[in-house]
């Protein structure tokens, strides 16, 4: 099974500047063990040593929050795509 992940520029020191990479996983849990095993340090900065997503981190499985179908034991599927995007705060 081949998940894709669009990788945001914050992250891609991980990845050795790539913005897309493949993981495998049939739960979130499990691609970002996957991706770690590849791309050391990758996990830590999206999932917490508690097991859960750091509260500025959103990631999404074919354009849906993670958050609203089961977080990190989200079921995947071959071929998803998996997008993920450091949240952003402001205001005037």
């Amino acid at each position: 099974m081949s998940i894709e992940v669009r990788i945001p520029t914050i992250l891609r020191t991980h990845t050795g500047g790539q913005k897309l990479v493949s993981g495998e996983g049939e739960t979130l849990a499990a691609l970002f063990d996957s991706l770690d095993a590849q791309h050391t340090g990758l996990k830590a900065r999206v999932v917490t040593e508690e097991g859960a997503l750091h509260r500025f981190v959103n990631v999404y499985i074919n354009d849906e929050d993670v958050r609203f179908i089961g977080g990190l034991e989200a079921k995947l599927s071959d071929g998803d795509s998996i997008t993920i995007l450091p949240a952003v705060a402001g205001g005037m």
